[in-house]
């Protein structure tokens, strides 16, 4: 594609979306439906590629929840049925029944096998001022087969999410010395232990599992039950903040019932002895023992040795390929500027958040949109039902639509959009009983957060 000349209009050029995932395809939605030119680029090879990653993980949110409505016009036709709308599925339920349908509906408009490399003003760099707004935008990619491509496009929608970059072990975000040597044997993803090969590198072992929220608790409790199978299984909770009141969430009185059981169960995992907890450990390097790992702390304490290491420590927004753009972030939660006060994880849980749309999420650079997990940068509380509303009116807004870009068309629950428990259910009908299968946005089990799991607060 060319950058537009007299034959070629700027609003004839396709908003490109970064990613196919459930808000990446709802943003296609929306636009498609306002009469605008989507073209998603998805790194992976199928819909809903880091969704995938985790389809062992049933979701804290309902299939009631976690369809777009504009999507759903688009299924319709085809002879789409919805799924129950009072279940929870799995990351793998989501990803066949309706983020492939919908991406295959959606045709030609969805390239997989599209990596973006960068996104810029064509022909000026971030310093640049002159005729800067009346530039298009380029996006650069590498295709599957190695070949470089330069996209001209009106808007860049990015929906890339966060799920590609973890959180690392150092207390200080940064990787510990020692961990990238370490690496075959530390996991920054709850593991599925219904998978035998999964479980054989956990069995019988000692693993340290770090982290202080929904997805390590998700991880204790399969460890809890790996052990009572699995005689030797033992896991070392690593917190870098002490055990306090709060520390396990509400349990029973927990308005987040999700949260409340995810928590009931890692404290039952230490109270019955499956694990050990260590609080107020910050690591900072990964020394080897022999075939072992030792998890040093900056104050100097060294843990007995253990074999595996599960790393649960939230996951960052990659703004690598952006660094050429004007983006207006805030300095604590990498989320955009106007979006952060409404999504800090030390006020709000995902019930809470205003629902909100294209005013909070725009950037000094005209047209350009974070959306869905990546916009929350390093806050947990996100919902699919928040991305959804946050799409639709980033597309009204690029149809001229202005009234409906400001309306809100979500209402979100303080309680309730969160039910369930988050571990695996043991039903094979799909239904979230009091004990398994919860709801959130996606896997609070893994996250809270549709199409990007980490771990901490939320849901």
């Amino acid at each position: 594609m060319t950058a537009p000349t007299a034959e070629v209009p700027a609003t004839a050029l396709p908003t490109v979306v970064i990613g196919a995932g459930p808000i990446g395809l709802a943003a296609a939605s929306h636009l498609a439906e306002r009469g605008l030119e989507p073209l998603v680029l998805e790194a992976g090879g199928s819909a809903g590629s880091a969704v995938r990653q985790w389809s062992h993980v049933r979701l804290f949110s309902t299939w009631a929840e976690l369809v777009d409505p504009a999507a759903e016009k688009l299924l319709a036709p085809t002879g789409w049925v919805k799924p129950d709308g009072d279940t929870c599925p799995t990351g793998g339920d989501w990803a066949e029944q309706y983020l492939q349908p919908l991406a295959d509906v959606l045709g030609d408009t969805v390239r997989f096998g599209a990596r973006v490399t960068g996104v810029s003003r064509l022909g000026r760099d971030r310093v640049v001022d002159a005729d800067r707004e009346r530039q298009p935008l380029t996006v650069h990619l590498v295709n599957a087969d190695g070949t470089e491509e330069r996209i001209t496009a009106r808007a860049v929608i990015d929906a890339s999410g966060t799920w590609s970059t973890p959180g690392p072990i150092g207390g200080d975000g940064l990787p510990a010395l020692g961990e990238r040597a370490a690496s075959d044997r530390i996991s920054y993803r709850v593991p599925d232990l219904k998978d035998p090969s999964v479980r054989a590198r956990y069995e019988g072992r000692r693993t340290a599992v770090i982290g202080s929220g929904a997805s390590a608790f998700t991880a204790l409790a399969y460890l809890a039950d790996l052990a009572e199978d699995a005689p030797g299984t033992r896991a070392v909770w690593i917190l870098r903040r002490g055990i306090g009141g709060s520390t396990f969430g509400g349990g029973e009185a927990d308005q987040l019932p999700a949260r409340g059981a995810l928590g009931l169960a890692a404290k039952a995992a230490v109270d019955n002895g499956y694990a050990d907890a260590v609080t107020g450990f910050r690591t900072t390097a990964v020394d080897q023992s022999g075939a072992q790992l030792v998890l040093v702390a900056e104050d100097g304490r060294r843990l007995d040795p253990i074999d595996e290491v599960i790393v649960l420590t939230g996951f960052r927004p990659d703004l690598s390929f952006l660094e050429e753009l004007r983006l207006g972030l805030d300095e604590r939660l990498q989320a955009p500027t106007e979006l952060a006060p409404l999504i800090d994880p030390n006020v709000h849980s995902c019930g809470t958040v205003h629902p909100h749309g294209a005013r909070e999420l725009s950037h000094p650079e005209k047209d350009v949109y974070l959306v869905g997990m990546k916009s929350y940068g390093r806050a947990p509380t996100f919902l699919a039902m928040t991305g959804y509303e946050q799409v639709r009116s980033v597309a009204a807004a690029l149809a001229g639509d202005q009234e409906a870009a400001e309306r809100v068309e979500l209402t979100l629950p303080e309680t309730g959009v969160c039910g369930g428990a988050g571990l695996f259910d043991e039903s094979d009908t799909g239904n979230a009983d009091s004990n398994g299968g919860g709801c959130c946005a996606t896997p609070t089990a893994l996250r809270i957060g549709a199409g990007a799991p980490a771990a901490s607060g939320g849901c």
